[in-house]
C-alpha cells in the first residue's frame, strides 16, 4: 500500500494523495472541473510540472492559464514552439539554450547566415501554424550515456557538453520534451499542449557567446515574450515603446550629451558639455550631503603596484575583471579596479583611537575594468567608470547608527531624483569567510538598522558576498523598471588581509569594522539611468540649460542679451537663440532639446520690460517680470521640484 503524503491548499484545507501520485492527477482528484486550465503547481514554492511525481507533503496551489505565476511555463514553451518553426526554416540549425526570462524568452542557435526580419516574420507564421495544431508536450527520460550518443547523433554538440556537465555534476538520467516534430533537453514545466499558446510576439536578435564565454562560438539569440491575453500584449509593446524612446543612447545623439570612440577605446564615454554639465550638478549634491553627515573627502591613485592587489585579495579572485600590469621602474602596477584598497591605506597612516571613530571617507573615485565586448551597453555597462565609493571605520558597536546614517542619505539623495525603491537584506552565502559570531553581529547591526528606519524590507537568504551580509537598494524608475541601485556591506575581509585595527578603551588593537557603501553607484550608469528616468528632460536643477531666451526679431537681440546677463549673474544657466530664424521654429527646437523654460521676446515685451514666459510641459505661462520669474526658477531649484 503506498504512503499517503499530506498537502495544504491556500484555504487551509489539507488533502491527503498517494506518494507517487502526479500533478495532473492530483488536478484531476480535487479540481476535475478546470483540470484543462491547470498548467502546473507550486509546492513549498518550487514550480513543478503536470508529470512531475510527487512524494512528500507540503504547501500547494494549483497554476492556472491566464495567471502571473503560470507566465514561466507559457514562454518557456513558447521558446520550444520557437525553435521548432526555426529548425523548419534552418534544418540545419543546431540549437543552444531556451529559456523564459523576466518579460519573455529567447532561443540560441548555430545557423547558416544571419536572421533578417523576413525571417523573423516567418519563423513567427510558422509559430502560429504550430500552436493551432493542439499538440501536446511529452515528457521521457533517458539515461545518462543513451542521452550523449543519441543529441551526438543528431550533431547537437552544445546539449551534449550540457549533458556531460550533468554528468559530472552526478545526474544519471535526464528529462526530454517532445512535442510534435520537436524534441528538447529540458527540465520543464511546460504547458499541456501548444493550443494554450496564443498570444506571443518575436522581438529582436542578438549575437550571444554561447554560455557567455567569448572563447565559444557566436550564436544567434532570438528574442520573444508571451502573454494569456493580447491586452496584456498591447500594453507590453506600448511600454517596450517608451522604452525605446527614452534609451539614453538615442537621446545621447539627439541632445548632444556623450560619445564613444571605437579608435580610443569601446567602453569609455566622452562626457559632452550637456550631460558633463548635469554630471556636475550630481556631484555638487552628493558633495554637499557627505560634508552634512561628516564624511571627508580623499583622493587615491589610478594605479598601484601588484603587492596591494594581491594582499587585496583581488588578483586572487578578480584578475580576469583587471587589466594587464604596467611595468614601472621593473615592478608591476596595475590601473586600480576598486577604491577600497587606496582608503585603507589612508586610514593606517597614523595609530586610531576607538575615541576617533567613525571616521568616514568617500571619494568619486576613478576605477577601471574588463569588461567583455559582448556586455557593454552605452553608459550603462562601461571599462572606465566614476564609483561615489565610501567607506566607514568604526566599531562593533556603532554599526547599526553608521547603517541607518548611509540608509538616510541613500533616502535623501534618491527621493531628490524621484526614484522609489525597495530593501533588501542579503544574509550569508553556503560559502563565506569569517566566523559564525562575525556574521551574527553584522546582519545583527544591519537588521537593527533597518528595522530602526521602519519601513518595509525583504530578505534575501544567501545572498550576502562571501565576505560580508548587505544591504541591496533596487531602485524603481518611471516607467517601472528595476536598477540595481545603492549597497551597504559591512566587510569581514579587508580588515583581516590589510590587519587594520585601532586601539579599544582596554588599551589593546582590535579589529576594526570596516563598511563598504556606494549610493549612485558609477556616474556612468546612475546617469545613463537617469537620463532614461526623465526621459532626457532633466528637471529644472539639474537643466545643463535652464532658460532659452528667443527674440523674435533682431531688434530683440539686444534686450535679450541683456535679460541673460542679468539671470547669469544670479546663477542661472541660460542660452539666447539670436538665429535669424521664425519662432515657431526656434520654440520647437527648444522644446526638443527638452529646455525647461523659454523666454519669447517681441517688441511688446521689449517696450514693457516684461518677459513672455513659456514651459516645456506647461505650455504658456503668459506675460511676467523678470524677478518674479527669477524667484519661481529659484524656488524649483531649492525644493529639486522634479517637473
Amino acid at each position: 500500500m503506498s504512503e499517503m503524503i499530506s498537502l495544504v491548499l491556500p484555504d487551509g484545507s489539507v488533502v491527503e494523495a498517494r506518494s507517487g501520485i502526479t500533478v495532473d492527477e492530483l488536478a484531476e482528484k480535487i479540481l476535475p472541473r478546470q483540470k484543462k486550465k491547470i498548467i502546473g503547481a507550486l509546492v513549498d514554492d518550487e514550480i513543478k510540472d503536470l508529470r512531475d511525481i510527487l512524494t512528500a507533503g507540503g504547501s500547494l496551489s494549483f497554476l492556472m492559464t491566464g495567471d502571473q505565476t503560470s507566465l514561466d511555463i507559457l514562454r518557456h514553451s513558447t521558446s520550444h514552439l520557437m525553435a521548432e518553426a526555426v529548425l523548419q526554416v534552418f534544418p540545419d540549425a543546431v540549437l543552444g539554450i531556451g529559456p523564459s526570462i523576466a518579460d519573455g524568452f529567447y532561443y540560441d542557435f548555430k545557423l547558416p547566415r544571419p536572421l533578417e526580419p523576413e525571417d523573423v516574420t516567418r519563423i513567427e507564421k510558422i509559430m502560429e501554424k504550430l500552436a493551432s495544431k493542439n499538440v501536446t508536450f511529452e515528457r521521457s527520460e533517458m539515461p545518462i550515456d543513451e542521452a550523449i550518443k543519441y543529441f551526438d547523433s543528431k550533431g547537437e554538440v552544445f546539449k551534449v557538453e550540457l549533458i556531460r556537465d550533468l554528468a559530472e555534476k552526478g545526474e544519471r538520467v535526464i528529462s526530454i520534451y517532445r512535442s510534435g516534430g520537436f524534441e528538447d533537453l529540458c527540465r520543464g514545466p511546460h504547458l499541456r499542449h501548444t493550443g494554450q499558446i496564443k498570444v506571443f510576439k518575436l522581438l529582436s536578435t542578438a549575437a550571444a557567446y554561447w554560455r557567455g564565454d567569448e572563447k565559444n562560438p557566436v550564436l544567434q539569440r532570438l528574442y520573444g515574450t508571451a502573454f494569456w491575453s493580447t491586452e496584456e500584449l498591447q500594453a507590453y509593446l506600448d511600454n517596450l515603446e517608451k522604452i525605446k524612446e527614452r534609451d539614453h543612447r538615442r537621446l545621447a545623439k539627439e541632445l548632444d550629451l556623450y560619445s564613444i570612440h571605437e579608435d580610443v577605446g569601446a567602453g569609455l564615454i566622452f562626457w559632452h558639455p550637456r550631460l558633463a554639465m548635469v554630471r556636475h550638478l550630481v556631484e555638487e549634491f552628493w558633495r554637499s550631503e557627505h560634508l552634512k553627515r561628516g564624511y571627508g573627502f580623499v583622493y587615491t591613485p589610478h594605479i598601484a603596484q601588484e603587492v596591494i592587489y594581491q594582499k587585496s585579495g583581488h588578483l586572487e579572485n578578480y584578475a580576469e575583471n583587471m587589466y594587464s600590469p604596467l611595468l614601472i621602474d621593473e615592478k608591476p602596477y596595475y590601473l586600480k579596479p576598486m577604491n577600497c584598497p587606496g582608503h585603507i591605506k589612508i586610514f593606517q597612516t597614523r595609530r586610531r583611537s576607538y575615541r576617533d571613530l567613525p571616521i568616514r571617507y568617500c571619494e568619486l573615485g576613478t576605477v577601471y575594468r574588463y569588461e567583455r565586448s559582448g556586455t557593454l551597453h552605452g553608459m550603462l555597462r562601461v571599462r572606465g567608470f566614476t564609483q561615489d565609493d565610501a567607506h566607514v571605520f568604526c566599531t562593533p558597536d556603532q554599526i547599526a547608527d553608521e547603517v541607518y546614517g548611509i540608509i538616510d542619505l541613500v533616502d535623501t539623495l534618491m527621493t531628490a531624483f524621484g526614484y522609489s525603491y525597495t530593501i533588501f537584506l542579503a544574509t550569508r552565502p553556503e560559502k563565506s569567510l569569517g566566523s559564525d559570531e562575525e556574521w551574527e553581529v553584522a546582519t545583527g547591526a544591519l537588521r537593527q538598522a533597518l528595522e530602526r528606519w521602519g519601513k518595509p524590507y525583504e530578505l534575501d537568504e544567501g545572498g550576502g558576498v562571501f565576505y560580508a551580509p548587505k544591504i541591496d537598494i533596487k531602485l524603481q524608475d518611471a516607467l517601472g523598471r528595476e536598477w540595481q541601485g545603492p549597497t551597504i556591506q559591512v566587510d569581514l575581509n579587508l580588515p583581516k588581509r590589510f590587519d587594520v585595527t585601532y586601539i579599544g578603551p582596554d588599551n589593546t588593537e582590535h579589529e576594526v569594522i570596516m563598511i563598504h557603501r556606494a549610493v549612485l553607484g558609477s556616474m556612468e550608469r546612475f546617469i545613463g539611468g537617469l537620463v532614461e528616468h526623465v526621459g532626457g528632460a532633466f528637471p529644472m536643477w539639474l537643466a545643463p540649460t535652464q532658460t532659452m531666451i528667443l527674440p523674435i526679431t533682431d531688434g530683440q537681440n539686444e534686450y535679450a542679451r541683456e535679460l541673460s546677463n542679468r539671470l547669469v549673474a544670479e546663477g542661472f544657466r541660460v542660452e539666447v537663440d539670436a538665429r535669424n530664424e521664425k519662432i515657431g521654429y526656434k520654440i520647437r527646437e527648444a522644446q526638443e532639446m527638452k529646455i525647461p523654460y523659454m523666454i519669447i521676446l517681441g517688441a511688446r515685451e521689449q517696450e514693457s520690460g516684461m518677459i513672455a514666459v513659456r514651459h516645456r510641459k506647461q505650455g504658456d505661462l503668459g506675460a511676467m517680470r523678470l524677478d518674479d520669474f527669477m524667484e519661481r526658477c529659484k524656488d524649483e531649484v531649492i525644493r529639486k521640484v522634479l517637473n
